[in-house]
């Protein structure tokens, strides 16, 4: 996993609680890298893991909440770092249906050898999205906080609703446009 997706959960951490949770998750992970990340860095996954659970022990707040609200802060940092994902008056449907053939072809350019998920496409109905996620990592929850951050940074009406298909490692998220 790539350290940049470390260094924004951590920063998560010190804006939504304090630099001290952020010391005290680190030391208590007993991690392999020692909390050490570098944006440009690769880590084991399960580092991740770690650090979720041990925020999830400080906080009493679900495991679940807590990586779909870094999704959701995620979405922002990566729209920060890289405007360019965002095309101008693209919609949510837009946006996301680009993930596998715009925005994970940049960032392999970016980060080399990244692992990323996959997604396939379902837009067979008229006013909605579907969207398979598969990934050899259990980060179903990560996902559904992004395409959270998607519909909010976007401002559209849209109902999500998640299937979970493979434990944590591949959901159906079908997203249906509300009316006003």
């Amino acid at each position: 996993m790539k350290g940049m997706v470390f260094t924004s959960f951590l920063e998560m951490v010190e804006t939504k609680f304090s630099l001290k949770l952020v010391d005290e998750i680190i030391e208590s992970a007993d991690l392999q890298s020692g909390g050490s990340y570098t944006t440009v860095g690769t880590y084991d996954h399960h580092e991740m893991i770690k650090l979720v659970v041990q925020l999830n022990e400080k906080t009493g707040i679900p495991v679940a909440d807590l990586v779909r609200t870094f999704g959701e802060y995620l979405f922002v940092q990566l729209l920060t770092m890289h405007p360019d994902f965002a095309v101008e008056n693209s919609t949510v449907f837009e946006f996301l249906q680009k993930v596998d053939s715009y925005i994970h072809v940049e960032v392999r350019k970016l980060y080399p050898g990244a692992e990323l998920p996959t997604f396939q496409y379902d837009t067979s109905i008229s006013g909605m999205l579907i969207m398979t996620y598969s990934s050899s990592r259990p980060f179903a929850d990560l996902a559904e906080g992004l395409i959270n951050g998607c519909i909010a940074h976007y401002g559209e009406s849209i109902e999500m609703k998640r299937i979970n298909l493979i434990d944590g490692t591949s959901a159906r998220f079908e997203l249906t446009k509300v009316e006003a």
